[in-house]
């Protein structure tokens, strides 16, 4: 209904204004219709019927060029054997005068005739064209294509880029043999993103063309990772002070790089603005619509755009176009007010004059070099051909299916075209998409500088839609020149590059592309340029100092080889030295009193698992492995229960001894050499049943700790079973505490039989050394844990060495003369020895009988 009112809408403007007459025109048997811009106007006034149109001229060649291509590709297609043979096709060409307005009005007239006189059926009879070429901007072939969609009328665009055209909702009939601006933005996005350039400026025509196409470049440059730092739009009818304002906005700007996505007349005013103020250094990123404009390049106040670059349609090479061109002349057509205007328009003459400034008709077309006559730049004209081709292999299908076909088949036409499929002569294969678009193919030109001071267009590389993301976009970059005629890279960033090892974070209130550069955290890495993220290495893996490779963390275990280790197995060693020296010392003087006294089995025993502890300690040294970790810990526990069963048997003899008040006790044979044997045999066998038990259920495994230090991998023996490992201390901690509690009640025996003392204080110190470990062991981080318990085995070890047998080394070393039975007993009481002697007469004197008190005093010393 809206599209029925629109028409009807604009059946009653030609009822009141002007209407439309073709300006070139050949009827034939099937016709084209064509619009194309001869002349620039402002909006039409509504004039009376009897008013002739007077159009303003602008010398606009380049639609006389598109209009002239149209008649000679007619002419080869009627003069072709095999395309539409036995049917010519004609023409009728229009103005559209570069207004929407005047678009419309043509083209209701080729729908409608372009009869003076109206009737009522001028609205429904049938089209007097069969397709329409045109037009060549976007906003008035959007008005074009609005108007006869309803009617099924084919309008294929050879210029009309706007992706608006492309919805088939609003313009189903709409048609192109240039690509639209959404594949052309997109090759732009990712011909910026190829450069690296992240932050440019962009400048729009103010109309569809521009805001279409900058939408879907912004659109396309967002997820391409691109910052747009300013948007300015134009239009050539703008005030100059709107130029200058664009230009402030351009020079303020930190972009180096300005899209220009503009078209040619909206784009003159601002270069002259440019070209006024003297700016240069900027790299300039064209569209198609002037990026091979001819005249930008011949005009040297232009010659800041050097370096430019951009895309443009695929060239091509029409033979026997420049012929055709050149034999133009107005006697080929008299009446022709248009030719006459053409050629007074190229040769800078009049026909009304007679003067010297007179047109003769002699003047020679092909003795010119203008934008007519150049057919090295055929990009758009090939389009204007393509179109041309594209309508009769429609009609030519329509007629080799259609048996019987009657004169209105233009809505049948229509059906035909969206499935054409051909080839021209340049090898150019053409067809059309669901949305009536061609594939998308572009060159990629740079301005570079000519020997004559000129700019050149030099193809540089390719854009293919057809084509794979990676193969799409193809550039010759050795090949470029930049901005300034410069061989140096442009960069247009917002901030500089992030290296490998840091991350983007991005400036509050600013755009994406404006970043700090932050070091990555440790233990994360990144090795790609301009990662917004740092990503964690493996749990096994730490990050290197530049953050930007993971590597294996350190391994870290109380080594031999570092000088903690070596201090250990140090003092370890020495421990199990003196041990030695003090076995051979005491093994040398074995007979001796000192020796003898509190039973020399037992010291020996002692002295034996006091090696066996500075030996164990070495286990906790070394990368640990499932045998030294069982072994570690269990031969801690048993040794160390072996050295406190001994102390304890020593302990227990001294109180038997000394406790043993009546003469006549035997309480000492239930304590005799047998029963102390056994005991530290019970005793040490009651841990090991523990260690079995513990190796049996949960044993000590090797462990690699990755939560204590994030940095390194603590090597350590796991528990297993926590219970098993605090058991076995635990039984320990109990035979070392209950021996102290009996070695101090023994502590006030006499001196020269009593041991208690300093049992009671080697006592002291396992206690006290055992009890600091817990919490230290506890809270040691990494290989320092090892270390405290090596520390802890080794002091609890000197000081049950040192405080139990350095007294008697002294005396067997320093003081000899006291070591005598009578030194041993001279200090102690007649009483005293007396109660000794009978605590162990039924112990040593059951087969010799009673003796005195003194004589069973000197047997015990013995």
């Amino acid at each position: 209904a809206s599209f029925e009112y629109n028409f009807i809408y604009d059946c009653q403007i030609l009822l009141l204004g002007q209407p439309a007459l073709p300006l070139l025109s050949a009827q034939k048997d099937i016709n084209i219709g064509a619009i194309f811009s001869f002349h620039k106007s402002a909006l039409l006034k509504i004039q009376p019927f009897t008013s002739k149109p007077k159009p303003t001229i602008c010398g606009s060649l380049r639609g006389f060029k598109y209009a002239q291509t149209l008649i000679f590709t007619i002419e080869e297609i009627n003069n072709s054997t095999q395309l539409l043979p036995g049917v010519s096709l004609g023409y009728k060409i229009y103005d559209s005068c570069s207004s929407i307005s005047q678009t419309v009005l043509s083209g209701m007239s080729l729908m409608n005739g372009y009869e003076e006189t109206l009737s009522d059926t001028s609205c429904s009879r049938p089209p007097a064209v069969h397709a329409i070429v045109g037009e060549s901007n976007s906003s008035p072939t959007m008005a074009l294509a609005s108007v006869v969609g309803p009617f099924s009328l084919p309008v294929i665009s050879h210029f009309a880029t706007c992706a608006c055209l492309s919805n088939r909702k609003r313009f189903p009939s709409f048609f192109r043999t240039i690509p639209s601006d959404y594949y052309q933005s997109r090759a732009l996005a990712q011909l910026v993103k190829h450069f690296g350039w992240t932050w440019v400026g962009t400048v729009r025509s103010r109309g569809d063309y521009g805001n279409n196409g900058i939408a879907a470049f912004e659109e396309t440059a967002k997820q391409e990772g691109i910052c747009i730092e300013y948007s300015e739009a134009i239009l050539s009818t703008d005030p100059k002070e709107q130029f200058l304002k664009t230009l402030e906005v351009i020079k303020k700007g930190t972009a180096r790089v300005v899209l220009a996505f503009v078209a040619v007349g909206d784009f003159i005013p601002l270069l002259n603005v440019i070209a006024q103020h003297n700016i240069t250094g900027i790299q300039w990123v064209g569209s198609e619509s002037w990026i091979t404009y001819r005249t930008f390049a011949e005009t040297k106040e232009y010659s800041f755009l050097s370096g430019a670059v951009g895309f443009a349609i695929a060239n091509a090479k029409l033979v026997g176009l420049r012929e055709f061109l050149v034999n133009v002349h107005p006697d080929q057509e008299p009446k022709n007010e248009l030719l006459k205007e053409f050629w007074e328009t190229v040769f800078q003459c009049s026909f009304r004059s007679n003067r010297s400034g007179g047109c003769t008709g002699s003047e020679k077309l092909a003795e010119l070099q203008n934008e007519y006559t150049d057919v090295s730049e055929l990009r758009i004209v090939n389009k204007v051909y393509t179109a041309v081709y594209a309508i009769a292999h429609t009609l030519h299908n329509y007629k080799s299916t259609e048996t019987n076909y009657v004169s209105d088949f233009s809505s049948q036409v229509l059906e035909y075209m969206r499935d054409v499929r051909f080839t021209v002569k340049t090898g150019e294969e053409i067809f059309f998409d669901s949305s009536g678009d061609p594939a998308a193919r572009y060159d990629l030109i740079n301005w570079q500088p000519a020997d004559d001071g000129s700019l050149q267009f030099k193809h540089v590389g390719f854009y293919d839609s057809s084509l794979s993301s990676e193969q799409c976009l193809q550039v010759i970059q050795e090949h470029m020149i930049w901005a300034g005629n410069s061989r140096q890279f442009p960069v247009s960033v917002c901030s500089e590059s992030c290296p490998p090892g840091t991350r983007k974070a991005v400036q509050k209130g600013r755009p994406v592309c404006c970043y700090d550069c932050i070091l990555c955290a440790e233990g994360e890495i990144n090795n790609e340029t301009d990662s917004s993220d740092c990503f964690p290495c493996d749990l096994e893996y730490w990050s290197n100092d530049g953050k930007d490779k993971c590597v294996l963390k350190v391994v870290e275990f109380l080594s031999y080889t570092e000088i903690m280790g070596r201090v250990l197995c140090i003092f370890s060693f020495f421990g199990m030295l003196l041990t030695a020296i003090v076995s051979f010392l005491f093994y040398l003087h074995k007979e001796t009193p000192i020796v003898r006294a509190n039973n020399s089995e037992l010291s020996f025993l002692l002295l034996f698992s006091l090696s066996l502890c500075f030996l164990c300690s070495l286990t906790f040294i070394g990368r640990p492995t499932e045998w030294s970790c069982m072994l570690r810990h269990t031969a801690f526990g048993i040794t160390f229960v072996l050295c406190i069963s001994c102390v304890l048997g020593k302990t227990i003899v001294v109180l038997m001894a000394f406790r043993a008040t009546l003469p006549g006790s035997n309480v000492m044979k239930w304590f005799g050499p047998l029963q102390q044997r056994l005991s530290v045999v019970s005793l040490s066998l009651i841990q090991m049943i523990i260690c079995v038990l513990w190796l049996t259920i949960s044993p000590p495994i090797p462990y690699m700790n990755l939560s204590y230090y994030r940095e390194k991998i603590i090597l350590e023996c796991n528990l297993g079973s926590a219970l098993g490992f605090w058991a076995v201390l635990g039984y320990t901690g109990l035979l070392s505490i209950l021996c102290f509690i009996l070695a101090f009640l023994a502590r006030k025996l006499p001196d020269n039989f009593n041991e208690a003392k300093f049992i009671t204080f080697s006592m002291l110190i396992f206690c006290a050394v055992w009890i600091t470990f817990i919490p230290a062991y506890i809270s040691s981080p990494g290989k320092f844990t090892v270390a405290v318990q090596i520390f802890a085995i080794l002091a609890s070890s000197f000081g049950l060495l040192f405080c139990i047998f350095a007294p008697k080394c002294y005396i067997i070393l320093l003081k000899p003369e006291k070591n005598t039975k009578k030194q041993m007993m001279g200090k102690s009481s007649s009483k005293e020895l007396e109660t000794a002697g009978m605590a162990l007469e039924t112990e040593i004197c059951v087969e010799n009988g009673r003796k005195q008190i003194e004589a069973k005093s000197r047997d015990f010393l013995n």
